[in-house]
């Protein structure tokens, strides 16, 4: 078995929601959804996880989150900072947004020497999920990877979301169109482009699977992005743009990977209500103890 690593996407504020909702208690000890990624994780065989964070959140995040399981799988911490850039490039004095979710990943390259699972930290992914990306490189596979979820599954009762909508041709990914204002309709999904969306199509909930691999990709193509954009205080280093442009110079094959565990998150408050919901039926079925960690 390949020594598989967590990489959890943390640094960024949740702007709709109003908060720093991957801190959101939603489990019956006071558990949030990272706490149920690890776990699941764990129980899929990884052996370390990756958080990546902002520095001033250290500190609460440690309290809060990973002093829960520090003894029960490795942990290591990464800061994504606005000014960590290649040499020649200072980020603009009124920047204050992160790079975006490219950034991220690349700011782990240097703890990184294996197959990892990159994810968002307030989405719910499921056991059955981590377990298919584990078992896709413990078999030997070296492609890049994403699991895909049903866009009905993904969408909020309280509002529009935005989800990266995926064609996908004999299992592998052709592109990723991040597609917004996607809300539910009576024949099925609706956006303000007028698509005629069934709801079962396939989207990316940021659930990769890399080897390190796309740590060399990713230094290229930050720079490139940055000589055009450095000035621009909201642009983003986007993984799902990384990938279409992987997949269309032909340099990689993203392999695309089915789960039936059920996704769910926090976009808006209203759905906070939802999530807790859900895991209460998960630990009644006895999916998940009562208290997740230490784990016994």
């Amino acid at each position: 078995m390949k020594n598989m690593t967590l990489l959890v996407m943390a640094a960024g504020m949740g702007s709709r929601y109003g908060g720093l909702k991957q801190l959101d208690e939603v489990g019956p000890s006071g558990e949030t959804i990272i706490d149920y990624s690890v776990y699941d994780a764990i129980q899929a065989g990884f052996s370390k996880v990756v958080f990546i964070i902002r520095k001033d959140f250290e500190e609460e995040f440690k309290s809060k989150i990973s002093n829960k399981f520090s003894d029960d799988i490795q942990v290591k911490f990464v800061f994504q900072d606005i000014h960590s850039l290649p040499t020649g490039y200072s980020a603009p004095k009124e920047r204050i947004k992160p790079w975006g979710t490219g950034h991220a990943i690349l700011c782990a390259s240097k703890i990184i020497d294996g197959p990892f699972n990159a994810i968002n930290a307030d989405d719910y992914y499921g056991r059955e999920s981590f377990k298919t990306i584990a078992d896709y490189y413990n078999n030997g596979n070296n492609s890049f990877s994403m699991v895909s979820f049903q866009l009905e599954k993904t969408l909020s009762n309280f509002g529009a979301v935005t989800r990266g909508l995926c064609s996908v041709k004999n299992n592998h990914l052709i592109n990723v169109v991040e597609t917004e204002n996607l809300v539910k309709s009576s024949t099925g999904v609706r956006s303000n482009d007028d698509l005629d969306l069934k709801g079962n199509e396939p989207v990316s909930m940021n659930m990769w699977g890399f080897t390190p691999v796309i740590f060399d990709y990713l230094n290229e193509m930050f720079e490139l992005f940055l000589s055009k954009n450095i000035h621009d205080k909201t642009s983003e280093f986007l993984i799902p743009s990384v990938i279409n442009d992987l997949i269309n110079s032909g340099d990689e094959v993203v392999e695309v990977l089915y789960s039936n565990s059920s996704w769910f998150g926090v976009t808006y408050k209203q759905d906070k209500s939802h999530v807790v919901q859900q895991i209460k039926k998960l630990v009644d079925r006895g999916f998940y103890p009562n208290k997740l960690f230490p784990l016994k």
